[in-house]
């Protein structure tokens, strides 16, 4: 019998994932467990709804296992937050995030994708830009978060609602006085922490809980689970948030995934998990320094967390960050390009690239592998 075609381009995925040294901040490597419980006969059933309240009958071993997965993810992040597990991914998550607390119009401020935050933050182009007012906080000269522009504008702007959080943003945030500050006008706060999920997790990043109305992440980045979403919020806003996922934005949950980020909490909760964080803060340290040894400019400085930023102009200013990432890809080295704060190239080619070390610490990496990494990439780079 003739093999599927699908299974055939699987096996040269597997095969490059498998060779390639995966450096995209956004990715990670998930265990045989999680793929197991994707892949499983969960897939086949429909649960629109919630535990005890479905649409559809048979959902009782459903039921049990989304109360089992919420529960888990109360635990790893030591919270008595409610949190819904439906959301399909960290975009998803977002809008139902807004639509819990929010009017479509109400004025949100954020940081700019330019500057390190995420499409859903405001993007023209997205339906965060579409259905709510953007206005944007800056960062100063050095790439950091300028605090004082940010209650600045939001005593200018008086917004609904205040975000924390981005996709290439490579310190520590101040979530403190991200509350402070929206406290001081009457807003909520909600936080993004997709990609640094997994380093609050660990106990490598100051966590938001208690200071943030509403929380949403990823559970495929530094969580290291299935690609997928989830929100967190204050008990009082359960009820709305629940409908703001179901029926508000999406349709019937998808509980093979929501089985994947069960047991991607349960490994979070194991001691392994903290070790591994511990280990990706310090790879990401040595390869960022390594580029800065090298001459590299690097916004901010360094990195704090699992990532950094390394601005191509001052050192190639003929290579744009789409040209690396493309050229890396033919070397075997997969990362991505990305704007650097005020970049005078658009986000189709950008000046930037963004280097991440979690995935590849999962396969392993130690901080001598990543330098021997950043010293090859340098070499490809200065021979364009």
């Amino acid at each position: 019998m003739q093999q599927s075609k699908v299974f055939s381009i699987i096996e040269k995925e597997q095969k490059r994932q498998n060779e390639d040294i995966e450096l995209i901040a956004s990715e990670n490597f998930v265990s045989e467990d999680v793929m197991k419980a994707v892949g499983s006969c969960l897939t086949n059933k429909y649960t629109e709804g919630y535990p005890g309240n479905r649409y559809y009958g048979g959902c009782v071993y459903y039921d049990e296992l989304e109360n089992y997965c919420r529960q888990k993810w109360q635990e790893v992040f030591k919270t008595d937050y409610h949190v819904n597990v439906q959301p399909h991914s960290g975009s998803s998550a977002n809008l139902a995030a807004y639509m819990t607390l929010l009017k479509p119009g109400d004025t949100i401020l954020s940081m700019s994708l330019t500057n390190g935050g995420h499409l859903t933050h405001g993007s023209s182009v997205n339906f965060s830009g579409k259905l709510f007012n953007f206005v944007f906080y800056d960062v100063d000269g050095n790439g950091f978060i300028d605090y004082e522009d940010v209650a600045r504008k939001a005593r200018e702007y008086r917004p609904a609602l205040i975000l924390a959080g981005a996709s290439a943003y490579s310190r520590i945030i101040d979530f403190r006085r991200f509350s402070d500050i929206a406290r001081s006008v009457g807003a909520y706060l909600m936080v993004d922490m997709a990609h640094i999920a997994g380093l609050v997790a660990g106990g490598e990043h100051p966590s938001p809980f208690g200071l943030a109305d509403i929380i949403s992440t990823t559970t495929h980045k530094t969580l290291r689970g299935p690609r997928g979403g989830m929100v967190f919020c204050r008990p009082e806003y359960a009820k709305k948030l629940d409908s703001a996922v179901f029926p508000g934005t999406q349709g019937g949950s998808l509980m093979h995934v929501i089985a994947g980020k069960a047991v991607a909490a349960e490994e979070a909760l194991r001691p392994e998990f903290k070790q591994y964080i511990q280990a990706v803060v310090r790879n990401t340290k040595a390869m960022c320094g390594r580029f800065i040894e090298l001459g590299y400019s690097v916004v901010t400085g360094g990195t704090d967390n699992h990532l950094f930023l390394v601005d191509l102009s001052k050192t190639h200013p003929n290579v744009s960050g789409k040209l690396a990432q493309d050229v890396l890809c033919e070397h075997g080295i997969t990362l991505n390009k990305n704007c650097v704060p005020n970049d005078a190239r658009g986000p189709k080619e950008t000046s930037g690239v963004r280097i991440g070390c979690a995935a590849m610490t999962t396969k392993g990496y130690n901080e001598k592998d990543f330098i021997a990494v950043a010293d090859r990439i340098n070499e490809i780079i200065s021979a364009l």
